[in-house]
């Protein structure tokens, strides 16, 4: 075995079913006397019941909602939601939502240092992380603060299960990706490693059951679970090409996260495929297949997504363009970091072809 070091991020995890109940006591813990509630326009109903819940409850004097979380977290609406923070000093937030709203809480955590509250409604995982991205005039950038880790992560089953099945589907393939990407890391060590695997056979065991029968408690309770155990792998190590990959195409050309995920990820992992022959092994495993790719493919074709950028909005002549940009600035791959090689990695994943493992 490697020599290796382990970090644990120092959050505090609520899991369960009808767990809301206990954002009362988690918003008194950490004495916060004036919340806002962070939401889409889309999640303003989850809003409303998280607001009201506060409501005359001991210790908290106001609370408020701000319903504009924007996917990629653009700096303007960051700015907006600032104003209102400033107008009614607020000191703590409660996210509610995807990675578009723990996105912006993190982004205003960022500027802040508020308290940081969050209750997950899709299997993102980006709430178990201290990575923060951001759009700006077309570009979207990422750092790692502590400053953005959330102080409390309540997840409850109840809220995912009207998730839809095409987003449960893309979202819960997101989360997949960490773990992929975890189990050949460069920092990687045995925890995170026994963590990536037993999130990928979580999701791939509940997500085909949620596809056909969105009401499955068991299997939103497995892919809730695994969605964690993946985000807490991103949150750990570092990545590589595909998370590169993905916030280039999506801050670039304004792509849904998730989608870009889903689409990308079969291909990232044939390109780093021949250099990482154990955390191949390791994904074919979890994913109850003698191939990983295989597996993978197999998983994404029960689930029914999409499997071409150019369905989701890429335009075709954005390829060259994202091949300069995924190679612009060095970071670290199994695989060396080659421009024609990547562009053909992104055209396949534009046009929907199969991946190629020998490119």
């Amino acid at each position: 075995m490697k020599p290796f070091i382990y970090s644990a991020n120092p959050s505090r995890v609520i899991f369960g079913s009808g767990t809301l109940k206990q954002v009362v006591s988690e918003v008194q813990r950490l004495g916060i006397k004036r919340p806002l509630v962070l939401s889409t326009p889309e999640q303003s109903r989850h809003a409303d019941r998280v607001e009201e819940l506060l409501k005359g409850a001991d210790g908290i004097d106001s609370t408020g909602q701000f319903n504009n979380a924007t996917m990629h977290t653009p700096l303007e609406v960051t700015l907006e939601a600032m104003k209102i923070i400033e107008e009614n000093r607020i000191d703590g937030l409660i996210a509610i939502g995807g990675g578009s709203t723990i996105g912006l809480g993190k982004a205003i955590a960022l500027r802040t240092d508020l308290p940081q509250i969050v209750l997950p409604t899709t299997y993102a995982g980006s709430e178990m992380t201290p990575i923060i991205g951001q759009r700006e005039n077309g570009i979207k950038t990422t750092q790692i603060s502590p400053k953005v880790l959330p102080e409390v992560v309540i997840y409850d089953v109840d809220f995912t299960m009207t998730l839809p099945p095409g987003l449960s589907a893309t979202s819960g393939v997101n989360a997949i990706a960490h773990a992929v990407e975890a189990l050949y890391a460069q920092n990687g060590n045995p925890v995170i490693s026994l963590m990536a695997e037993e999130g990928i056979r979580a999701l791939a065991k509940g997500l085909p059951v949620i596809a056909e029968n969105p009401n499955d408690v068991e299997a939103r309770t497995n892919a809730l679970y695994g969605a964690w155990l993946c985000g807490s792998c991103l949150g750990h190590v570092g990545m590589s090409v595909h998370h590169k990959l993905c916030h280039v195409l999506g801050g670039t050309f304004n792509l849904p996260h998730a989608d870009t995920h889903t689409i990308v990820l079969p291909h990232a992992l044939a390109y780093n495929a021949p250099h990482i022959p154990e955390a191949m092994s390791r994904i074919a495993n979890a994913l109850g297949h003698t191939d990983a790719i295989e597996g993978l493919n197999e998983l994404l074709t029960k689930l029914k997504v999409k499997r071409a950028l150019k369905e989701v909005g890429m335009p075709e002549d954005g390829v060259d363009k994202a091949a300069d940009l995924a190679t612009k600035n060095a970071y670290w791959n199994p695989r060396a970091l080659e421009r024609e090689p990547l562009r053909e990695v992104i055209r396949r994943a534009w046009a929907g072809e199969p991946a190629a493992a020998n490119i």
